[in-house]
């Protein structure tokens, strides 16, 4: 049972909601810690993808370029070069992460178009996409099932586990994660379906174009400082997956790695309370404290201000303050009961 923004209390009640919570019970996807394909990283051999490689490498020289320009760019060039980057963020934050991986809390039609739009900003695949692999992520955490193990180092977490072939339990750990609510939202199902060229057309051709057409930037210009906009974006969330995950205080439960990192709420707009967000995955403020460092909270509260978001799931003080207790600093390395009422 968790309780609503409005202090409501309230448990999930849709045949998709009850779907996604029942996959969480299901043994046979369980992380099973004596599971050996889990357990033994020994026998897979790294494989690099070095057209990704490439990919990763010219982008990074176009962005140093486009800083290289400073000088000589159009201060309105900068300045929607930050919007586009925070939009592109909160598509990630707000979109993929809160409302489509965890259920966090509920968006009307209007939203969840936009969400959807300004998540092809960020370019970090479809929504469809980047759910089950984050959906993974939380289930397997930090095991050789975890998309982005950061026990296999900084670098492989941060970036390096896009430049290389998934390891075999990835694929099948997540070959069985429910995905069934995203396959019913027409939303989500448009956006996997159209989204290279929405991704390339929100992403780069329109930040690339709107410079050029209202206040005269020049062309080459205005084309990298689009590359540096969705380098920024992309960092900001890589180092979720990475610095959040090994530098930073742990409050909540000192039996798992992922950190309280004020640098990366900062930079990734309030996702760096990340002990938080995995001792307690479908609070949708991803933090005990609301607005502090955390944007995509004061987006998400603006919103249902609006009306267009509803159902925040939210946790008592009550209830982290005997987490605390529990699993706390100070308390017996024990690792806590699962919940049923979390979306991952």
């Amino acid at each position: 049972m968790t309780k609503m923004a409005n202090g409501t209390m309230s448990s999930p009640s849709t045949r998709e909601e009850s779907s996604v919570v029942q996959d969480l019970k299901d043994p046979k996807i369980q992380a099973d810690p004596k599971d050996p394909k889990i357990q033994d990283r020994k026998e897979f051999k790294t494989v690099i993808v070095w057209n990704n490689v490439a990919k990763f490498v010219v982008l990074h020289v176009l962005g140093l370029h486009a800083l290289v320009l400073f000088p000589a760019v159009a201060p309105q060039t900068v300045a929607f070069s930050v919007l586009c980057s925070l939009l592109g963020g909160l598509g990630v934050t707000a979109g993929a992460h809160r409302l489509w991986t965890h259920r966090s809390y509920k968006a009307r039609l209007p939203l969840r178009v936009f969400l959807m739009l300004i998540n092809c900003l960020a370019m970090e695949n479809s929504i469809y996409v980047w759910t089950r692999d984050h959906r993974v992520h939380h289930k397997f955490s930090e095991t050789s099932a975890d998309p982005h193990d950061a026990t296999r180092g900084l670098f492989f977490s941060h970036m390096g586990w896009l430049m290389v072939r998934k390891h075999p339990d990835v694929k099948e750990k997540g070959s069985k994660i429910d995905l069934s609510d995203l396959q019913n939202d027409p939303v989500v199902m448009f956006q996997h379906r159209h989204y290279l060229p929405l991704a390339m057309t929100l992403c780069i051709v329109l930040p690339t174009l709107i410079p050029i057409y209202f206040w005269g930037e020049h062309p080459w210009t205005s084309y990298v400082w689009s590359i540096l906009s969705y380098l920024v974006t992309l960092h900001g969330t890589w180092s979720v997956n990475s610095l959040a995950h090994m530098f930073g205080s742990r409050p909540y439960d000192v039996n798992i790695n992922p950190s309280e990192n004020k640098f990366v709420s900062f930079v990734a707009i309030g996702e760096g309370f990340h002990n938080y967000h995995h001792t307690y995955p479908h609070d949708y403020s991803a933090s005990e404290y609301r607005w502090s460092l955390n944007l995509t909270t004061l987006f998400i509260d603006t919103m249902a201000w609006c009306g267009m978001a509803y159902d925040r799931r939210s946790v008592s003080k009550e209830a982290v303050s005997e987490r605390i207790k529990r699993t706390g600093p100070g308390s017996q390395l024990v690792a806590a009961k699962p919940s049923t009422d979390v979306y991952y």
